[in-house]
Parts: structure tokens; sequence; C-alpha cells
């Protein structure tokens, strides 16, 4: 394996796809070439907030009031609470979370 000189598809500007850079893309199943420069590429993700694949952060959900249902504390939640069904606040369903995937593992 030699360093390859590689056009970036964004700038035009020549860049080098080291033996080393090569070693890690097939140590990780990538078969592409990169398209673009490093200074490309860290525009590209500072743009893209940083996420990997394009993938943007979601906006902010609304959030709503809820009594829970084990202390009676004010609890914010971020989906319409419905009367028929149990709403918890963080401190109290995170243990109910933990002893109900506790008592669902599998034996196996």
């Amino acid at each position: 394996m030699t360093d390859q000189t590689l056009y970036c598809r964004d700038c035009n500007q020549e860049f080098t796809f080291t033996v080393g850079e090569q070693e890690f893309y097939a140590s990780r199943g990538l078969t592409n070439t990169p398209s673009r420069c490093p200074s490309c590429r860290a525009a590209r993700k500072q743009a893209n907030g940083g996420q990997r694949g394009g993938f943007r952060q979601r906006e902010q959900r609304p959030m709503y009031s809820a009594t829970c249902a084990s202390c009676g504390n004010e609890a914010m939640v971020p989906f319409q609470p419905r009367e028929d069904r149990p709403v918890y606040c963080q401190d109290c369903y995170q243990p109910r979370e933990r002893q109900y995937s506790d008592s669902n593992r599998s034996r196996w």
C-alpha cells in the first residue's frame, strides 16, 4: 500500500490519503476512498452539528405537567398525559424500570 493523491469534491484541492488512513478505513470495513479533504470534512461535520450521517438534532419537544402516580409530585413529561394511564416522575420511574428489566431477564 502507498499514499494516494486524491482531489476534494468540494474545493477541488489535492489531498493525501495516507497508508495509515487506508489501514484505518480497511479495519472499519470501509471500501470507498474519502471524497473530501480533511478541511472540508471537518467543515461539513461542523455544519451538521457534529452528527454523523447528516442527522440533525430534533426540535425541542413540548413538555406537559402531570402528577406522579407514585409520590404525587409534579412531573414534566414529553407526551400528553391520559387519565387512564399512570405517569411517574423521574425519581419514581427509574427504580420501576430497573425492577422491570431485572425481572424479565432471559434465563438462558
